[in-house]
């Protein structure tokens, strides 16, 4: 089987996997407990911190450990909303985003009368200067993804970051697919909020971290005294320490995996040439994420006759029941109407993919829509 869906998890490396084993075996305690054990396993809770700390050119004291993205994306959007409330209700994200940032916006605009903002993409991408007409003095929260986890489009952080830096509004920045690819740091770019998920960089399930600048937040879990009174639970010590080494092992190795990815794009696409497609989205692009359509192939099907060939990919879009929902961020770029949303198929690459496996992809493809 070749896997093709990195955009949706990745598999652990050899070495994550050896370090979450040594912490499985060797090291039980609690974090809190003052104990021998507890002070040992606090001590593999803090080098972990520190590690990512250190990738992102911030303090220690900034991250907070999560269960993965979308806590994350809940925490700084809720917390921060429902803490500075009083600053005004008025909120401004993107079309494009995530469900875990949709969904929390929804959550507060239908319990709690925030007023929501959602650019959508002008000519293909979302633009600075859009952001530039929606802000408001009642402003409090901007929230962007930094690269969209269907097409890969990278939204502009940098610009809009400048654009906040005399405004009141925080800027929050789901940073879930480009973390351990793109170096990001957030406070030279002036980002308040940044998320991130272990297992899209190499790491395991259920762990991710939050990026916090010391702005006022609500905490969503009440409880214990962990993580500085942010999140209360005892911390998944086995998760971190395997994602600590998965972000240092990537971040040390981003450069040569962007040209290696950037190789197996470019390699697969002129073995496809012959073939009849199109590619979605803007030309500023993850080079990782290639979102396809081939005119008059129903993508459903094509899914089903990839996967019985030994292919794992996907649609970027939510799956339910055999079925596959129209994805809303193409459905923002180009229509509701467009033909392209039940053409198009996600295929997401890593360091561990080969050319030889996007070779046969490009053949199989071939093969199937008669090219």
């Amino acid at each position: 089987m070749v896997y093709l869906d990195n955009a949706a998890t990745t598999a652990l490396t050899p070495k994550v996997i050896e370090i979450m084993t040594e912490v499985m075996t060797d090291n039980f305690g609690n974090p809190s407990s003052i104990h021998a054990y507890g002070r040992k396993a606090n001590h593999v809770l803090r080098t972990a911190r520190q590690t990512i700390a250190d990738i992102l050119r911030t303090s220690e004291r900034r991250i907070i450990f999560t269960s993965g993205g979308t806590e994350a994306n809940n925490t700084a959007i809720k917390g921060y909303a429902l803490a500075n409330q009083d600053k005004g209700k008025h909120i401004i994200t993107t079309a494009i985003e995530h469900p875990s940032v949709l969904e929390p916006l929804g959550y507060l605009q239908k319990r709690f009368g925030f007023e929501i903002t959602y650019l959508k993409p002008e000519n293909g991408s979302v633009t600075s200067a859009s952001l530039q007409k929606a802000l408001r003095d009642d402003t409090i929260l901007v929230s962007f993804m930094h690269a969209n986890n269907e097409t890969g489009d990278l939204l502009p952080i940098e610009e809009a970051a400048k654009l906040l830096k005399n405004h009141q509004a925080a800027f929050h920045v789901d940073a879930v697919q480009t973390m351990g690819k793109l170096p990001v740091y957030p406070e030279e770019v002036g980002i308040d909020f940044l998320s991130a998920t272990a297992h899209k960089f190499h790491g395991p399930k259920g762990v991710g971290f939050l990026y916090a600048n010391p702005l006022h937040f609500d905490s969503l879990l009440h409880g214990g005294e962990q993580e500085e009174k942010r999140r209360a639970s005892t911390e998944n010590l086995i998760a971190i320490a395997g994602m600590a080494q998965a972000l240092a092992d990537s971040r040390k190795q981003a450069k040569e995996n962007l040209t290696y990815i950037q190789g197996l794009k470019r390699a697969f696409l002129e073995a496809l040439s012959p073939a009849s497609y199109y590619l979605n989205g803007s030309s500023k692009q993850l080079p990782h994420i290639i979102n396809i359509g081939f005119p008059g192939q129903n993508n459903s099907i094509l899914l089903t006759q990839l996967d019985l060939a030994g292919f794992a990919v996907s649609t970027g879009s939510a799956c339910t029941a055999g079925t596959v929902d129209p994805s809303h961020v193409l459905a923002s770029i180009y229509g509701a109407d467009s033909a392209r949303l039940q053409e198009s198929i996600r295929i997401s690459l890593s360091k561990q993919n080969t050319q030889e496996e996007l070779l046969q992809l490009a053949n199989k493809l071939k093969e199937i829509t008669g090219t």
